[in-house]
């Protein structure tokens, strides 16, 4: 098991306790909550049946920390209802921007998981293969925005940023966080 799980653990119970703690878009869903973890059987069912390895980091969050639930956004979604993505071509004249939904088993090219429930066409994808495997990226299907690569080495690294960033009350749009300062002139605004 990763050593950074504990850490995440403890950190995740202590969230919705902090006084100055930024508002995460979506906690009023999960509440900081996740459901229990996958076995490693799970796992590996879901790997064979899509001909696909998940990221050890990804793994290991699924079958230490837990399956569904608490995450930036509306919720980490089940892992059966998680799109496999492909990245549409850029650069090419008349080409779609954004994502296209595919079958893992006949993609060719870098293959994305939407892992995040973020709400209209909005996606939350972690590299499953190519040069971002293990990498968290935010975007649009549509290619209305992103695709923003996270500096994160991984889905823990990511995980955990999320919350270390809400638990100091900061600002951060990529993890629609929105610090008690920023909450406080809206309030002021519009009262």
């Amino acid at each position: 098991m990763d050593p950074r799980i504990p850490r995440i653990r403890r950190k995740l119970a202590e969230a919705p306790y902090l006084a100055n703690r930024s508002h995460s878009f979506g906690e009023e869903h999960h509440h900081f909550r996740l459901a229990p973890p996958l076995t490693q059987q799970q796992v590996a069912q879901f790997e064979a049946y899509n001909g696909i390895d998940l990221p050890p980091a990804f793994r290991d969050f699924l079958t230490a920390l837990g399956s569904v639930g608490a995450a930036p956004f509306y919720r980490l979604l089940p892992l059966e209802r998680c799109t496999f993505y492909t990245m549409n071509a850029q650069g090419e004249p008349d080409a779609p921007r954004g994502f296209t939904e595919v079958d893992p088993l006949r993609a060719n090219g870098d293959l994305f998981l939407d892992i995040i429930e973020a709400g209209c066409s909005d996606v939350v994808l972690l590299g499953i293969s190519g040069p971002l495997t293990g990498r968290v990226l935010t975007g649009n299907s549509d290619g209305f925005w992103g695709p923003n690569v996270s500096s994160a080495a991984d889905f823990l690294a990511w995980y955990e940023r999320w919350l270390d960033q809400m638990a100091a009350g900061q600002d951060n749009r990529a993890l629609e966080l929105t610090s008690p300062g920023v909450r406080a002139q809206r309030r002021g605004r519009n009262g």
